[in-house]
Parts: C-alpha cells; sequence; structure tokens
C-alpha cells in the first residue's frame, strides 16, 4: 500500500512539472491540452512467463542385457510396435549352453558325493550306537556327509544360474510400445562387466507425451500444478498445443551460474504431431482472470492538475485510497474504487464505477499554431526545436 500512495505522489509531483515547464515555455494561450480515456469493461487479466522445454514420452524403458555375448538376432527396428514378453533379440547361446551344461555335470557329481557320504554316515551312526566305533569316527564322518550336502546345494545354485544366464539370452519387451532407438546390430558383442549395454529404447505410448521445461529461478515462485500451458514447436510453428502444469520439480540444476528447475507439462498427442526430442516453446499462465472487469493500471495513477484546467473548468475530489477520474462537461469527478488484481497493465476493479464508464488515462500538450515546428509531443519534458528557441532569445 505505501508503493501505491508513492506512485501517486510521484504521478502528481510529475503532473505538476510537467504543466509548469508547459506554463514556462510561453504556450499557454496557443497550445491545448487533450485528455486520454478508456472504458471500464470485462476483459481477461493475465500473467505469463516462457521457458523452453524438451518434449518426451511419459513412460519409456532402456532394455539392455545382464549377460555377454554376440547379438545372433534381431527382430525389430526403428519404430517397431511390440507387446510385452515380445522377443526382440537372441544373444548366441553356445557358452552359455556349455555353461549351464558344466553346471548339471557338478550338480550330479556332488549328488553322487552325497549319496556315499550319507551311507558312509548311516553306517558309522549305527555302529556308534554300538558301541563299536570311537565318537571322533563317528563325528568325522558326520561332517563329511553335512559337507557333501552344502555342496549340492550349491551345485543347485549354479545350475539355476547358468539357466537363467541363458534365459537372459533372449530379448523380450517389458512394456507394450514403439521402439525409439536401436543401438546394437547382428554380430555385434555387447559386454556387462561393468555396465548394463543399453540395445532399446521403447516409449509405452506416444499419444500421451510431456514437456520438461527449465524455468529461471525468478519465476518459478508464481508456477504451480494445474496451471494451463500453451505451446509451440518449430516443426509445426502454426500450430498452438495446451497442457498442464502436472509437476513442479524441488531439485535445482545450474549452468553458467543460471539456476533453473524443472517443470513437467503434459502435452496430449492425440495426432501424433509432436515427437520425442522436439524443442518446445512454452508459455505458463501464472495468473488467467476471466470476464472481468477492469481498466488500464494508468487510470489509477492519473490525477488532474489545476494548473492543466481551462477557462470554466473544475475539480471535484473524493476521499480514498484508489480513485478513478471522469470527466463530466467541465467537471473533473473523481470516483474511489476498490481494486483486485493486476498484471501491470490492468487492474481488476471491485466497485466504484460500472462498465463503460470512460476514465481519464493521461494528458497530452498540443500546440495551436499554424508552423509545424510548434507542435510539441505529449511529454512536456521534450526539448523544443533549436531554432524555435533561437527565435525567443532574439525576441528577448
Amino acid at each position: 500500500m505505501k508503493n501505491k500512495k508513492m506512485w501517486g505522489v510521484i504521478a502528481a509531483v510529475v503532473a505538476g512539472m510537467a504543466v509548469a515547464v508547459w506554463l514556462l515555455s510561453g504556450g499557454k494561450k496557443e497550445e491545448k491540452v487533450t485528455f486520454s480515456t478508456a472504458k471500464v469493461e470485462n476483459t481477461s487479466i493475465q500473467t505469463s512467463i516462457t521457458a523452453t522445454g524438451t518434449i518426451e514420452p511419459v513412460t519409456s524403458v532402456t532394455v539392455g542385457t545382464q549377460v555377454s555375448g554376440i547379438v545372433s538376432r534381431l527382430y525389430v527396428d526403428y519404430n517397431s510396435v511390440v507387446k510385452k514378453g515380445q522377443v526382440i533379440a537372441e544373444l548366441d547361446k553356445t557358452n552359455l549352453i556349455s555353461e549351464l551344461n558344466a553346471q548339471k555335470a557338478n550338480l550330479s557329481s556332488a549328488e553322487s558325493t552325497l549319496n556315499y557320504r550319507q551311507s558312509n554316515y548311516n553306517r558309522y551312526k549305527t555302529l556308534y550306537e554300538k558301541g563299536l566305533v570311537s565318537a571322533d569316527d563317528y563325528e568325522n564322518a558326520r561332517l563329511q556327509y553335512q559337507t557333501a550336502l552344502q555342496q549340492v546345494n550349491s551345485a543347485k545354485e549354479s545350475v539355476q544360474r547358468a539357466q537363467t544366464n541363458l534365459g537372459y539370452a533372449t530379448i523380450t519387451s517389458p512394456i507394450d510400445g514403439v521402439v525409439l532407438s536401436k543401438s546394437v546390430e547382428e554380430g555385434q558383442t555387447v559386454a556387462s562387466s561393468f555396465n548394463t549395454p543399453e540395445l532399446f529404447v521403447i516409449a509405452q505410448d506416444l499419444t500421451d507425451m510431456r514437456v520438461i521445461a527449465d524455468i529461471d529461478e525468478a519465476d518459478i515462485g508464481g508456477v504451480q500444478e494445474g496451471q494451463r500451458v500453451s505451446f509451440t514447436v518449430d516443426a509445426f510453428p502454426e500450430d498452438s498445443f495446451e497442457g498442464r502444469v502436472t509437476q513442479v520439480r524441488q531439485q535445482a540444476a545450474t549452468s553458467s551460474n543460471v539456476v533453473t528447475y524443472e517443470v513437467v507439462i503434459s502435452a496430449p498427442n492425440a495426432d501424433l504431431k509432436l515427437k520425442p526430442g522436439l524443442t518446445a516453446n512454452v508459455t505458463i499462465y501464472t495468473l488467467e482472470l476471466n470476464n472481468v472487469l477492469a481498466v488500464p493500471s494508468k487510470a489509477l495513477r492519473f490525477t488532474p492538475n489545476e494548473m492543466l484546467l481551462g477557462k470554466g473548468q473544475t475539480i471535484e475530489d473524493t476521499e480514498g485510497e484508489h480513485k478513478v477520474w471522469t470527466r463530466e462537461g467541465d467537471v473533473f469527478k473523481a470516483h474511489k474504487v476498490e481494486i483486485g488484481t493486476s498484471n501491470g497493465m490492468l487492474t481488476e476493479i471491485l466497485s466504484g464505477v460500472s462498465a463503460g464508464t470512460e476514465v481519464l488515462t493521461d494528458f497530452s500538450i498540443g500546440g495551436g499554431g499554424d508552423d509545424p515546428q510548434q507542435e510539441q509531443a505529449s511529454n512536456p519534458f521534450m526539448p523544443r526545436p533549436r531554432n524555435n528557441r533561437n527565435n525567443q532569445q532574439q525576441k528577448k
């Protein structure tokens, strides 16, 4: 409120200085004051911020492999439509099958050893119970049996692991979708020693896209979930796409000392015009008031000055923090108003004046002589033409 009062004082001072300069210029008799007006009317008040972002699928999955080997078969290509569980590639299985057979042989050997150790343990147990063998011999036989049992369990795990690795050689799609990228070709060797190799990227639904926009830290405070968004892409410059803010991420990113935050925007794509990777020019509407009574904000800063008045013109002021002025014949009348939201250019009027009322917004001072050089701009602080100033000095 202090700022609004300060602007009113500044406006009054500027108007007074303008009139003083105008009077000192000696043109009051030859020049006239013209007042600008605007109608109080129902309109929309909007504020927005702009940014750029990247279009991407809402859900996409990177498909890799957990085993190393040579790619023997590829069953899909770019843009292939796939179903969940569909085989999309196969690795060479020769070494994996050999490993599985070797682990099965180890299991068979371990099971044979277990059978022997179990029979030996049962025999020593019977003899021990009859007191025919020492406790040490009995414990040794029991230990060998338990060790053989553990070796069988370990061999079974090795067989299961080899069987699983063999299954990994058959690559299937984890979701229904479309293949966006393919990173391998048949005959290529992939190694999974440290990182899982990327084979494909599959997007689940290209009719449901999103925009990841980078919003400057100075603007992020006004962005909230649910706000309307419009955006364009260079691929279709004549089309405007609509969406909504679905998420404001808290993680900040800093690049070249500029701090930004990621904002997720929905982007329905029923006609499949939007493609992953396109750059979107985004406008987020942080304020939208439709069909509200409003006036130009400068009308609230305008105040008439007695030095601007012509013969017989008067000022009828009123008390109030916010005012607008009308001209009714020779009377400049103030109206106390209650204001609402403003976007800087327009201010909402809650009460005080009705739709259709013409309010004063500004004034300009124009010359009345025949010489075009005597015509003055609406700003009284603009310098006069040099030859006119010289003529005044000669008259003095």
